[in-house]
């Protein structure tokens, strides 16, 4: 495609989360940048998390992961931004987006026209039913409620997975989540567990079974 960073994309996301054996540890990361990013990397992550167009910048020289828009996008111009910054892939949360109009909608297209993935973040039975109506999207996010503990988040997630179609990516959205419960998502049909707070080199470790 024209316009494209040299050498973008690197590696695609969705091809990370579906090749290659087991599940996929994608860790957010935050702080020092490129620091975060080699911990991570050497730890067996397959991907990274980032929250803004600023991050995907400081980090594309400094790693061939795929990188990953996971904070809010609130309209076209953070995607344009991430997008011409190198990212790979990017997050949608249909319960902020799907009240306006048809924004959600909009987004998703112009993800798609930019060339990034996209993953649509799900919290229920409910979103993730009007979500595959709307959109039909290839990788869907399950995502736990701002009420949900560890425990509930993880049930919540198996729940609602037999209604994935087959076919699809499905990452799991979890905060610190054990080793035990990373091979629970694995061995249910889980590609990918996007992590949603900072963890340790070696905590990250031992959730890729690297330690």
């Amino acid at each position: 495609m024209s316009g494209q960073p040299p050498g973008w994309p690197r590696r695609r996301f969705s091809q990370a989360i579906s090749e290659g054996d087991g599940i996929s540890v994608i860790p957010l990361v935050r702080g020092p940048l490129e620091e975060r990013a080699r911990e991570a990397e050497d730890a067996g992550a397959e991907a990274l998390a980032v929250e803004l167009p600023d991050d995907v910048a400081a980090l594309r020289p400094a790693t061939g992961l795929p990188l990953v828009l996971h904070a809010g996008v609130p309209g076209e111009g953070t995607l344009r931004a991430a997008r011409a910054a190198g990212a790979d892939a990017c997050v949608l949360a249909f319960g902020e987006l799907a009240g306006e109009g048809t924004l959600l909608e909009e987004l998703a297209g112009v993800a798609q026209s930019l060339g990034l993935d996209w993953a649509l973040a799900v919290r229920s039975e409910e979103e993730l039913e009007q979500a595959l109506e709307r959109l039909d999207p290839e990788i869907v996010a399950l995502r736990a409620r701002g009420d949900d503990g560890a425990e509930e988040a993880l049930e919540r997630m198996l729940d609602l997975l037999p209604d994935v179609p087959a076919g699809k990516l499905v990452v799991a959205e979890a905060n610190a989540p054990s080793r035990e419960q990373v091979l629970e998502l694995e061995r249910a049909g889980v590609d990918g567990v996007l992590l949603t707070a900072e963890l340790a080199s070696w905590s990250l470790g031992e959730l890729t079974g690297r330690v």
